[in-house]
């Protein structure tokens, strides 16, 4: 690697999320090290420094801000592929109390997480949520309408509403997908 060609940027995570970016031993950090192609220093406070390449540094950091808004490693690398995304929603620019930011966390986990999982199921992403925040991992084809799925909830859509956006979408994709292929032969 050419000494000019090194970049180096920085993203802060939680503290709290610092042992699962490391993992036991530095086995996660060595790890993503491996996979992102870059070298990664973690400091006591979460300041997490990236080194590498412009590009390998590019698609690291969304990865290591997924890690720190509570996505597991493994998916967070997802987004090595360029063809993921990552959105942040940040829950407490739509809830004026402490009780409203717990009551949106709450229509969009669901009991027992079932919310979530149906989100997860019918928006084909993979959310996080973390803090006063909401992390939705996806291929770029799915990202948007999982996004807007989330807003839904947040903007007091009911339920049944949503899961009924997102089965449409879904079924749109599949007929889309199907039209593309016969186009295709």
């Amino acid at each position: 690697m050419v000494e000019e060609d090194i970049d180096v940027q920085y993203v802060k995570i939680p503290q709290k999320r610092i042992a699962i970016l490391e993992g036991k031993a530095n086995s996660t950090l060595d790890l993503l090290e491996k996979n992102l192609n870059v070298k990664l220093y973690v400091n006591v406070d979460g300041q997490v420094q990236i080194k590498g390449s412009s590009v390998d540094v590019f698609f690291s950091i969304p990865v290591i801000k997924a890690i720190g808004r509570g996505f597991e490693p493994s998916i967070a690398l997802k987004l090595k592929n360029e063809n993921y995304g990552f959105n942040l929603i940040e829950l407490k620019d739509y809830a004026k109390t402490k009780e409203q930011l717990v009551r949106l966390k709450g229509r969009i986990i669901g009991k027992k997480g079932k919310a979530k999982k149906i989100l997860e199921q019918e928006g084909e992403c993979d959310i996080a949520v973390f803090g006063s925040t909401v992390g939705i991992i996806a291929s770029l084809e799915t990202l948007d309408v999982a996004t807007r799925a989330i807003f839904k909830l947040i903007e007091g859509v009911p339920h049944s509403g949503v899961y009924l956006y997102l089965e449409k979408n879904k079924k749109w994709r599949k007929e889309k997908e199907k039209f593309d292929n016969i186009k295709m032969v």
